[in-house]
């Protein structure tokens, strides 16, 4: 049977039951994150108001997985961090960048795949451990250029010690420019709303 091109659409009655109209069937929490898994993918509407409810009903499938033993993705600092930037002025970046870094890891999730199964066929489980401490710190440093909490001298990023910053790309410079120039215009705002 061929995946078809549109959503599977879901709808939630007052109830809490969700109801997949594919197949005519009531489904689990569950359910959607085994569909979602499959690459089947899917919106939820609210049945009595039609209003589209899919973020809160994946943010609930997120909060299932991260109470089963042993499905803890989120690291509590990430959560703390994610938090803070609720409000703040850097709040409309952090998805785009969350998007574009989980995109990034997907894409090479294939290669990690095969280097950590290249690692456990020779037996060298440092290799494995380096290869993720690695992807880590690159994560982390990419994660810290866009928080405002970063220290910085003279528009360059202080890394931690022990860290050395690889090279910026024309890509992280240009968001870099973007950046700052949306906190002026901030700045600019805030200047004139002032009595």
């Amino acid at each position: 049977m061929a995946k078809s091109e549109s959503p599977v659409i879901i709808k939630k009655y007052a109830n809490r039951r969700l109801y997949n109209t594919g197949t005519s069937t009531y489904v689990t929490l569950e359910d959607l994150a085994g569909m979602l898994k499959l690459g089947e993918d899917f919106v939820v509407y609210d049945a009595k108001t039609g209003e589209d409810i899919t973020r809160s009903v994946l943010t609930q499938i997120i909060f299932e997985q991260e109470n089963k033993q042993g499905q803890n993705l989120l690291p509590i600092t990430f959560l703390r961090q994610l938090i803070r930037f609720y409000g703040d002025s850097m709040q409309m970046l952090v998805p785009r960048y969350l998007e574009s870094s989980l995109d990034l890891f997907a894409r090479e999730q294939e290669k990690f795949r095969e280097q950590m199964a290249q690692a456990w066929g020779v037996g060298r489980l440092g290799t494995i451990e380096e290869q993720v401490r690695r992807n880590m710190d690159i994560f982390q440093r990419a994660f810290t250029m866009f928080t405002p909490f970063a220290a910085r001298r003279e528009g360059q990023l202080i890394e931690p010690p022990g860290e050395k910053a690889e090279p910026p790309n024309e890509e992280i410079e240009d968001l870099k420019r973007q950046l700052e120039e949306m906190q002026k215009k901030l700045d600019r705002l805030t200047e004139a709303d002032k009595p």
